[in-house]
C-alpha cells in the first residue's frame, strides 16, 4: 500500500533556482522514501516525539505495542515478498570484456499452477472457496464439541476428507503432467559457443550473455541479438507466426561488426558490450547499442538485429548473444499466468447449496419455534442444523469430480477425434455451454500453405487444370528467334501498342510475376566434390532450391513461374537471373525496389535487361489501389470480385517501359527526395507516384491460402449450434478478409463492414454510427482501431460487435487477444472458448472459459497451455457438440439427483422430529447414513454419467440442439424446485406410510423406511435414465445385492426375524409403489403430450 505525504512549501532563508526546483519536486513524495529531505522544524518535531516515546517505551510495548510492531514487521515483509519486480536495462559483455554479474531469471518454460510450497494452501483455498465444502468443514469441526455432537466423527470427517483427497490427487496429477511437458520443452538441446568449443546445453541452462548457435528450422530459445550468420550477405529470415501470428517471413540483419569477423571463435577474443533496453512487451521495437572498446566503434541496434524467443530461423545458421531469458522474454511477457478455472455449473451448484443452507436454517428455526425456546435453545438449534445438514450432500462434490474425470476419459478415448488430450479435468461441462468462439487464423483455420490457383489476362483465364497451356505458350515464345516476341511489340509508325497474341501476353505476365518480388533462391550444397568442372547453371539444375521471402504469397508466385519453366535461379541485392525452358539465362540488373507497406498496399521494382538494355518498371498490389494506376479496362473489378468470392488472394500486376532519359530524370529526383531532412517519406512517395501513372495492366493472379481440413463444415456446424465466431489474427487486413470469405466465416448472403482506421474520439463516434446502420454484416477491424473504440466507447462497441454474425480483428497483439476475451466475458456474461496453435495465442487460451490448443507444425506451446489439445480444427465440432453437450446434461442430471438424495432423507428426518415432540434425535444411525450416500446408491447414481438423450450422430446432424444448452435449462431454479417437490413428496410418503403401518418396535420403522428409501432411489435412477447402458443395469443389480447382503450382516440395525416376514415385504412394496408410481405416470404423460425436442429426433 503506497502512502503519500504532502509537504507544504515553506519560505527558506536563502532562495536559489536550484532550491526552487528541489522544492517543486517534493510536493508529493513517498512516505519514508529514499530521498526524504527535512527542514529544521521537522527534525525538532521528530526529536520531541522520540523523547516522549523513550520515557514510556517499556510500558507501551508490554501493554500491547508488541502487536503493532509485529503487524508492521509482517506488513513490510509481505510488501517486500509480493512487490512487483522492476525490469532493468542491461549491458551484456562479449569476448574478453567483463563487468559485474547480475542475476537474471532462469530460461525455463513454466505452465504449472502450483509449486511445492503453494500446492496445499492453493488447493485448500480453491476448495473451501465453494460454500458446499466450507459448510461441511464447519459441520465437521462442530462435532468436536460434546454438547452438540450427534454422531461419530467419521460420518462427517470421512466424506469431507475423501472429497479433498480426490481433488488434491486430481490437481496433483494435472500439474504433474504440466511439469512433465514443461520439462520436455526445457530439455531441448542448443549449441553454446565458449572457450571450451561448441557444447550442447539444455534450453533451461541458457543464461544472459551466452553465445548460442541456432540451426535452420530450429526455434530460438531466448531473446537474442543477432551477431553472425552463415549467409554471405549477413542476413537471414525468421518465421514469427508463433510470436505475432503473421505468416510473412521477417528479414533479420547480423551486426555488421561481428559478421565481418573471420570466424565465430573470433567473438571470444574481442572486447565488446551490448547495451539492451529494459524488457518490455512490445514485440515490434527494440533499442540497443553494440560497442567495441578494442577498435572504438559503435553500432545502433534495432528490431532488425534481434531474434526473439519462439521465432524460427528459416535460412542459414544464426549465432546470437542472449539478452533476455525466461520471464523477461517478449513471448512470456505477452503471456498471462495460468489461472484456476471454475465452471459455470460449479458456480450454479454453489448458489443452490446456499439456497439449501437457507432452507436448513429456516427449517431449524421453525422446529425451534414449535419446540419452544426453553432451556439451552441455541444448543438445540445447532443440533437441528446438524440433523438437517444432509440436505446439502457432501457426496455431491465427489460425484461431480468423478463425473468430470469420466467425461475426460471418454473424450480421450473417442476414436473420431484421435490424439485429443484433456489437460484440465475440472471444466468439461463448459464445452457444452459456449456462446463465443475466438479463433486464431494462421495454423488454426489455415495451413499457411499458399498455392497458385489462377492467372487472368482479361480475355483469357488459366486455372490449375489449364496451366499446361501456359507452359506451351512460354516454350513457343522462347523457342522463336530473339526479337520476335519482345516485351513491347510496338511499331514506330503507331502511337499505341499493336494487337498482341495470347502467347505474347502470357510471356509478359509470367515474366512480370517472375521479376516483381523480393524472393531469394537458396540452394542446398552439393555432396559430390567434382562440381568445379560444372557450370553454375548446371549445378543449380541438379540442386534442390528453396525460396526465401517475407511473404508466403511471394514464394507461391515464384514457385509457380518455376513450374511453368521460367525459373528464378539467382538473386542478390543488385541483380536477378531467370532461366528459360531452353536453358538460356536472362540477366537483369535491379535498379530500384519499392517494398510493400500496409499503407501503400503495393510493391514495385525497376529492372534493366542486360542483353537489350530495356528498363521496365513492374508494379503489383491490391486491386483497390491498382485500379486508379492502370489504364482503363472493363474487366479488372469484376474478375477481382469473382476471385475474392472463391477465397483467393488477388494481386494486380502492371508494367511501364522507361527510356534511359526517363529513368535518369526519376533517379535524380528520387535521390534528392531521399536526402531531404523534412517530410522525407512524403516526398519519396510523391516521386514514386509520378511513375505510377497510366500503367499497362498485364494480369491478375489468384493465390489460395490452403485451409485446414474440414474448416468450412465445422464453422457451419458451430454457427448452426448458435455459437458466434470471432477471428483474432496478427495478420494483415486483406489476408484476414480473404480467409474470412474462403472459410465461409462470412456467408454468401452477408455483407462485410470494414471499420476505417481511426485516430481520435470523433472518428470513432462516426464509425460506430455507420456500423449501427449495417445490419447482418460481418465486422472487420484492426487492433489499433479497436483499442481506440474501447478507450472512448467500450460498452457501445461491444454491444454493436456482439450483434454482428461474425467479427474479424486483424493486426491483433497477443495481449489484445486476451483483452478481447476478457471484454466479452465481462460485458456479455456468456461463456467463451478460445482456440489457437501458437505461442501468441497462449494468453487468449488461458483467459477464456475453455481454452483449446491445436498441435501445430511450429510447436506445442498453445497445446501445452490449453485445457484441451486437439490435432486439427475439424475435431472441435465433435468436442463441443457431442462431448460438451453430454458432459453438461449428465452433470446437471447427476447433481440434481444427488441433491434429491439428500433432500428426501432430510424430509424424512423433519417428519420424524415433528412426530416425536421435536426431539433433535437422528432417525438413522450414522453408519446407515454413510452407507446410504455411498455403497447403497453411489453406483446407480454415478452411472447417470453414461446417460445420453440422443446419439452422437443425431447431435452432429442437428447442431441446433446445442442452442438449448446455452440457456442453462438443464440445471435451473425451475428444475431444482421440481426436484424439491419430488423429494418432499417421496420423503413424506415413506415416513408417514411407515408411521401409519407402525409396529410395536421402533427398529421395525427403521427397517421399513430405510429399505423403502433405498428401493425408491434405485427406481428413481431408472426413471431418470433416457438411454440405458449395460453398466447401468449392473450398477442397479449390484447395489441392490449389496443392500440385501448388508441386511443379513448388520443385525444391530435391523431385526433379522422381522425382515423374513411377509409383513415387512408388503409394507415396503406398498410404500415404494405409492412414492414412485405417480412419478412414472407423470413422465409417461409428459412424454406423450409435451415431448422434449430431442425425443422428436429419435
Amino acid at each position: 500500500m503506497s502512502v503519500s505525504l504532502r509537504i507544504a512549501r515553506r519560505p527558506r532563508l536563502s532562495s536559489t533556482d536550484d532550491d526552487d526546483e528541489d522544492d517543486s519536486c517534493i510536493d508529493e513524495i513517498p512516505l519514508m522514501g529514499e530521498h526524504f529531505e527535512l527542514d529544521e522544524s521537522d527534525l525538532l518535531m521528530t526529536a520531541r516525539k522520540q523523547r516522549r516515546f523513550s520515557a514510556r517505551n517499556v510500558a507501551h510495548f508490554l501493554a500491547g505495542g508488541w502487536i503493532s510492531v509485529c503487524a508492521s514487521c509482517w506488513g513490510r515483509l509481505f510488501q517486500r515478498c509480493c512487490r512487483k519486480k522492476e525490469f532493468q536495462e542491461r549491458t551484456v559483455y562479449l569476448g574478453l570484456a567483463s563487468g559485474p554479474q547480475i542475476k537474471h531469471p532462469p530460461n525455463v518454460v513454466r505452465n504449472q499452477k502450483y509449486s511445492f510450497f503453494t500446492f496445499i494452501p492453493k488447493v485448500l483455498f480453491e476448495q473451501f472457496r465453494f460454500f458446499l465444502n466450507l459448510y461441511f468443514l464447519v459441520m465437521a469441526c462442530s462435532q468436536f464439541i460434546p454438547a452438540i455432537k450427534i454422531g461419530y466423527l467419521y460420518t462427517y470427517w470421512g466424506p469431507l476428507g475423501f472429497v479433498i483427497f480426490v481433488t488434491m490427487c486430481r490437481e496433483a496429477l494435472d500439474d504433474y503432467r504440466r511439469y512433465s511437458r514443461d520439462k520436455e520443452a526445457n530439455s531441448q538441446k542448443y549449441k553454446k559457443l565458449s572457450r571450451d568449443g561448441i557444447t550442447s546445453i539444455p534450453s533451461s541452462a541458457i543464461r544472459v550473455g551466452d553465445l548460442i548457435v541456432v540451426e535452420k528450422n530450429q526455434r530460438v530459445p531466448a531473446d537474442m541479438v543477432f551477431l553472425r550468420t552463415t549467409e554471405k550477405d549477413g542476413s537471414c529470415f525468421i518465421r514469427t507466426d508463433q510470436l505475432d501470428g503473421e505468416t510473412d517471413w521477417k528479414l533479420r540483419l547480423a551486426v555488421q561488426n561481428t559478421q565481418r569477423l573471420p570466424s565465430n571463435v573470433d567473438l571470444l577474443d574481442i572486447y565488446a558490450t551490448v547495451y539492451a533496453e529494459k524488457p518490455q512487451k512490445d514485440i515490434h521495437s527494440f533499442v540497443g547499442t553494440f560497442s567495441r572498446t578494442d577498435n572504438t566503434c559503435e553500432d545502433p541496434l534495432g528490431i532488425e538485429n534481434t531474434l526473439w524467443a519462439s521465432t524460427v530461423v528459416a535460412s542459414g545458421t544464426a549465432l546470437g548473444v542472449v539478452i533476455y531469458t525466461g520471464a523477461e522474454t517478449r513471448i512470456v511477457m505477452n503471456t498471462s499466468q495460468p489461472q484456476s478455472k471454475t465452471g459455470l455449473l460449479d458456480l450454479e451448484i454453489n448458489t443452490l447449496t446456499k439456497l439449501l443452507f437457507f432452507a436448513v436454517l429456516v427449517l431449524s428455526i421453525v422446529m425451534m419455534i414449535l419446540k419452544g425456546f426453553g432451556g439451552p435453545w441455541y444448543r438445540y438449534l445447532f443440533r437441528f442444523i446438524l440433523l438437517f445438514s444432509y440436505i446439502i450432500p457432501i457426496s455431491l462434490r465427489v460425484n461431480l469430480d468423478m463425473g468430470k474425470a469420466a467425461y475426460s476419459w471418454m473424450i480421450q478415448r473417442d476414436k473420431l477425434i484421435p490424439d485429443t488430450v484433456v489437460r484440465n479435468t475440472t471444466i468439461p461441462e463448459e464445452l457444452g455451454r459456449l456462446t463465443y468462439l475466438l479463433s486464431d487464423k494462421t495454423g488454426t483455420l489455415t495451413q499457411n500453405e499458399m498455392i497458385f490457383r489462377r492467372l487472368h489476362l482479361g480475355t483469357v483465364s488459366f486455372n490449375s487444370e489449364t496451366m499446361d497451356e501456359v507452359v506451351a505458350h512460354i516454350r513457343t515464345a522462347f523457342s522463336q528467334p530473339a526479337g520476335v516476341t519482345g516485351t513491347t511489340l510496338s511499331t514506330p509508325g503507331r502511337s499505341g501498342p499493336i494487337r498482341r497474341t495470347v502467347v505474347t501476353r502470357v510471356i509478359e505476365a509470367v515474366k512480370a510475376v517472375a521479376l516483381c518480388h523480393n524472393v531469394t533462391p537458396v540452394y542446398e550444397e552439393l555432396e559430390n566434390g567434382d562440381v568445379a568442372a560444372e557450370t553454375e547453371a548446371d549445378q543449380q539444375i541438379k540442386q534442390n532450391v528453396t525460396y526465401q521471402a517475407s511473404s508466403p504469397d511471394e514464394v507461391a508466385l515464384v514457385s509457380w513461374t518455376e513450374e511453368v519453366q521460367l525459373t528464378l535461379i539467382k538473386r542478390d541485392l543488385t541483380s536477378m537471373q531467370l532461366r528459360t525452358p531452353s536453358g538460356h539465362v536472362i540477366r537483369f540488373s535491379i535498379l530500384q525496389i519499392f517494398p510493400f507497406t500496409s499503407e501503400s498496399k503495393r510493391m514495385g521494382i525497376i529492372v534493366k535487361e542486360e542483353e537489350t538494355g530495356e528498363i521496365t518498371f513492374y508494379l503489383k498490389g491490391a486491386d483497390v489501389v491498382m485500379q486508379s494506376i492502370v489504364q482503363y479496362n472493363d474487366w479488372l473489378d469484376e474478375e477481382c470480385g469473382n476471385m475474392a468470392r472463391e477465397g483467393l488472394r488477388t494481386l494486380v500486376v502492371a508494367k511501364r517501359v522507361l527510356s534511359e532519359e526517363q529513368y535518369q530524370d526519376f533517379e535524380n529526383r528520387y535521390h534528392q527526395a531521399k536526402m531531404s531532412i523534412q517530410d522525407r517519406s512524403a516526398k519519396v512517395q510523391t516521386i514514386v507516384e509520378s511513375l505510377e501513372r497510366d500503367m499497362e495492366l498485364l494480369c491478375v493472379t489468384g493465390v489460395e491460402d490452403k485451409l485446414q481440413d474440414g474448416v468450412r463444415p465445422t464453422l457451419e456446424l458451430l454457427r448452426n449450434a448458435g455459437i458466434k465466431i470471432w477471428m483474432l489474427t496478427g495478420d494483415k487486413l486483406e489476408t484476414a478478409t480473404c480467409i474470412a470469405k474462403s472459410s465461409k466465416l462470412v456467408s454468401r448472403l452477408q455483407g462485410i463492414y470494414t471499420f476505417s482506421k481511426i485516430s481520435d474520439r470523433s472518428e470513432a463516434h462516426l464509425e460506430l454510427n455507420a456500423l449501427r446502420r449495417k445490419n447482418d454484416n460481418t465486422l472487420i477491424i484492426t487492433g489499433d482501431s479497436l483499442q481506440m473504440c474501447l478507450k472512448y466507447y467500450e460498452h457501445e462497441f461491444v454491444e454493436l460487435a456482439c450483434q454482428c454474425p461474425a467479427v474479424v480483428v486483424c493486426r491483433c497483439s497477443p495481449t489484445q487477444k486476451a483483452d478481447i476475451v476478457k471484454l466479452l466475458k465481462t460485458h456479455t456474461g456468456k461463456r467463451t472458448c478460445a482456440i489457437g496453435d501458437g505461442g501468441n495465442d497462449v494468453s487468449m487460451i488461458q483467459a477464456a472459459d475453455a481454452g483449446i490448443g491445436i498441435v501445430g507444425k511450429e510447436g506445442k506451446q498453445a497445446s501445452l497451455a490449453a485445457d484441451y489439445s486437439i490435432t486439427q480444427f475439424s475435431h472441435l465440432g465433435r468436442l463441443l457438440i457431442v462431448h460438451g453437450r453430454n458432459s453438461y446434461k449428465s452433470s446437471a442430471s447427476l447433481s440434481q439427483f444427488v441433491i434429491h438424495r439428500g433432500l428426501i432423507i432430510t424430509t424424512m428426518q423433519a417428519v420424524f422430529c415433528s412426530v416425536f415432540y421435536f426431539a433433535s434425535v437422528s432417525l438413522f444411525p450414522g453408519f446407515l447414513m454413510v452407507g446410504y450416500a455411498t455403497v447403497y446408491t453411489m453406483f446407480p447414481v454415478f452411472s447417470l454419467v453414461l446417460d445420453k438423450d440422443v446419439s452422437s450422430t443425431i447431435a452432429m446432424t442437428y447442431p441446433e440442439l446445442y442452442k438449448e444448452m446455452t440457456k442453462g435449462r438443464s440445471l435451473s431454479f425451475k428444475t431444482f424446485f421440481l426436484w424439491v417437490l419430488i423429494s418432499i413428496y417421496q420423503g413424506g410418503i415413506i415416513m408417514y406410510g411407515a408411521l401409519l403401518l407402525f409396529d410395536d418396535e421402533f427398529l421395525h420403522v427403521v427397517s421399513i423406511t430405510f429399505t423403502s428409501l433405498i428401493l425408491t432411489e434405485l427406481l428413481m435412477v431408472a426413471l431418470t435414465v433416457r438411454t440405458w447402458h449395460y453398466l447401468m443395469v449392473i450398477a442397479e443389480v449390484f447395489s441392490l445385492g449389496i443392500y440385501i447382503a448388508s441386511l443379513a450382516i448388520l443385525k444391530d440395525y435391523f431385526d433379522a426375524s422381522f425382515l423374513k416376514t411377509w409383513n415387512f415385504v408388503w409394507k415396503v412394496l406398498a410404500i415404494t409403489a405409492v412414492s414412485c408410481i405417480p412419478l412414472y405416470v407423470l413422465k409417461y404423460l409428459r412424454k406423450r403430450f409435451s415431448p422434449p425436442v430431442y425425443s422428436k429426433l429419435t
